[in-house]
């Protein structure tokens, strides 16, 4: 048995606990949490001034692509980003191998306890296998808009089969993005998946991917035709890109829109009247290595949107931590407190991930990890805030 006990300690589904001690067995499932009375008995490991916080979930991470970081200029925009990745992510196996492991091992050491994972490909399979974090593993389909589903999935497929990792890993199939998958993919995309998976989509990343919606121009013309890929059964519809994904997507299942740069009060509020289990997922260290902006945050908060935290990639981004995009958020929105991106950053993502029932808050029978987050100042992260884990 272990004792751990703060200042703080913060449940996230219920009351922040003064001077809170908290009892784990050797399992890590959490026996007990309470109040000091008086003074600390001499068995708990107290942090005076600390906060004790859930471990926190990653909910949008391409771990096979930890062998590309620096490799993409920042503030190119995400079309350039893209066809950098495309052409440059084949390396010898065994330097992918070993950056996918030193990217575990940072999410590790920062405090990440889930991850949501997008693969195209096994790379990442045999460090999962570990049992170090639990993932999600989302087999990403694209077919570019080329229609050729049973190709795809031919592609695809087994990479879905290989994926058997110890109990409590999960899987889906999802597709990249609107602007990349055909009709007929998105529709067998949602044959293939239960109804109690989650299904990640990109989302409304940068401007030119509602212009190629609402009018079949921009960037995203020019990007496929340097691709030599016709688009002429692409049809404009429109509408903003996200009322292609809900058109698509099954309502039942857990939806997590990711990134979302540029969605806007009305596309939040469509999305939410069309299924009561849509997440939301932000990068703000990606979105201002790729694009340089970040989302209105305020409009999902208006609209009581269930917001998560993802890191991407780092070929996206400078680092792999939950707390490094809690510091950006906060940062640049210093109206957002403490609590509401402490939620975001456990509860929320860990119930986007289906994952609720043991991570994502400090209740007795669960084993969620424990964080120790110092230098919090009047209830706000600040650049001087740390995190160290403890379980």
């Amino acid at each position: 048995m272990q004792k751990f006990g703060a200042s703080y300690v913060h449940t996230v589904t219920g009351e922040v606990i003064e001077n809170g001690i908290i009892t784990i067995d050797n399992q890590g499932v959490i026996t007990n949490i309470k109040a000091a009375k008086t003074s600390i008995p001499k068995d708990v490991q107290f942090f005076e001034g600390g906060h004790i916080v859930p471990g926190f979930i990653n909910t949008h991470c391409h771990l096979e692509l930890s062998h590309m970081k620096g490799l993409v200029d920042t503030g190119t925009g995400l079309i350039a980003f893209i066809s950098k990745v495309v052409t440059m992510r084949d390396f010898p196996k065994g330097q992918i191998k070993a950056a996918i492991a030193r990217a575990e091992k940072e999410m590790i050491k920062n405090g990440i306890v889930a991850v949501g994972d997008i693969s195209n490909q096994t790379d990442t399979l045999a460090q999962k296998a570990k049992g170090n974090l639990r993932y999600y593993t989302f087999v990403e389909l694209f077919d570019l808009l080329q229609g050729n589903v049973d190709e795809t999935l031919a592609q695809y497929q087994p990479v879905y089969e290989e994926i058997n990792l110890p109990k409590g890993h999960r899987k889906s199939y999802v597709p990249h993005a609107p602007y990349s998958v055909s009709d007929p993919l998105f529709e067998k995309i949602k044959t293939l998946n239960p109804q109690n998976a989650t299904v990640s989509i990109h989302n409304q990343e940068l401007e030119a991917e509602d212009e190629f919606f609402l009018r079949k121009k921009g960037a995203f013309v020019d990007f496929y035709k340097g691709f030599g890929l016709s688009i002429k059964g692409f049809k404009k519809t429109g509408q903003k890109s996200i009322y292609k994904a809900i058109q698509h997507l099954n309502p039942k299942s857990r939806t997590l829109f990711v990134h979302n740069t540029l969605t806007q009060k009305e596309d939040i509020k469509a999305a939410q009247s069309w299924s009561k289990q849509v997440y939301w997922a932000t990068c703000p260290n990606a979105n201002l290595y790729i694009e340089n902006r970040l989302p209105d945050y305020q409009a999902f908060i208006d609209e009581k949107a269930k917001m998560t935290i993802g890191t991407d990639s780092l070929t996206s981004n400078w680092g792999l931590s939950i707390l490094a995009e809690m510091q950006t958020i906060s940062k640049y929105n210093s109206y957002i407190s403490f609590e509401t991106l402490l939620k975001w950053a456990t509860i929320n993502g860990a119930r986007a991930l289906g994952m609720q029932k043991e991570l994502g808050s400090i209740e007795v029978g669960k084993s969620p990890g424990l964080n120790l987050l110092t230098n919090i100042a009047e209830d706000r992260i600040t650049e001087k805030t740390k995190v160290r884990k403890l379980v």
